[in-house]
């Protein structure tokens, strides 16, 4: 079994943002001053989570926001960030087209480290994103010494936008059958994310990754790290 976590943050708020005008990607908006301090409270929040890799889409707004994120890390402040298209919102298939392209990268890399060790996945990925999110039953052997469930091979940070991320909850839980929270209403499920709102996911791959991953999503739309912050007016 192959198991990572997919970790989609929103970008912070740009100035159409506030005055609720629909961007889409023709617009390369940057952020606003809330917008930085926003990136700056979702850094914070994720500072002591070890990412393996680091996506992002290729708009300003976004770039500023993983940009934030990654300044207050401890473990990721140096590591590259790959920019893709694909990632940007209002595109046909974004959803399920990057995310694809993801899955096929982890098993590969997976199947690579399987082929020079012989050391099952570290546990270090996995405890540093249950300090700050409720993995519960998610959570791998170290947390539930019976399950035999291997730990995480990668965990991966996302920075997209509001309708990238509605269309990936959607293909989660129309075509992957993806279980959610049982706390969660419909409503929760299609609203569109706040600012540096966060979605997370565990994905499994049976053993030789042939198939569709079973997919859990750990929380929608995450928004307690904004608390502290206040918007300029």
């Amino acid at each position: 079994m192959t198991r990572f976590a997919l970790i989609v943050v929103r970008h912070g708020e740009t100035r159409l943002n506030k005055e609720k005008i629909i961007q889409g990607q023709g617009i390369d908006e940057p952020l606003s001053e809330t917008g930085f301090k926003q990136a700056a409270a979702a850094g914070i929040f994720l500072k002591d989570v070890k990412f393996t890799h680091v996506f992002s889409s290729d708009l300003i707004r976004t770039k500023q926001t993983v940009h934030g994120i990654l300044e207050k890390s401890k473990f990721c402040k140096d590591m590259t960030v790959k920019y893709d298209s694909r990632l940007r919102e209002r595109l046909k298939m974004r959803g399920k087209d990057f995310f694809e392209f993801l899955c096929q990268l982890i098993l590969k890399e997976a199947g690579q480290n399987e082929e020079f060790s012989q050391e099952a996945p570290s546990s270090c990925l996995e405890s540093s994103l249950a300090e700050i999110f409720p993995l519960g039953k998610n959570c791998a052997s170290t947390f539930h010494s019976d399950s035999g469930t291997p730990g995480l091979a990668a965990s991966v940070l996302v920075v997209s936008h509001g309708a990238y991320m509605r269309s990936l909850l959607d293909y989660f839980l129309t075509d992957l059958k993806c279980s959610f929270p049982a706390t969660l209403s419909r409503s929760e499920l299609t609203s569109v994310s706040p600012n540096t709102g966060m979605t997370v996911f565990i994905l499994n791959f049976e053993k030789g990754g042939k198939g569709k991953p079973t997919a859990q999503c750990v929380c929608v739309n995450l928004q307690g790290h904004l608390a502290g912050v206040s918007k300029t007016p």
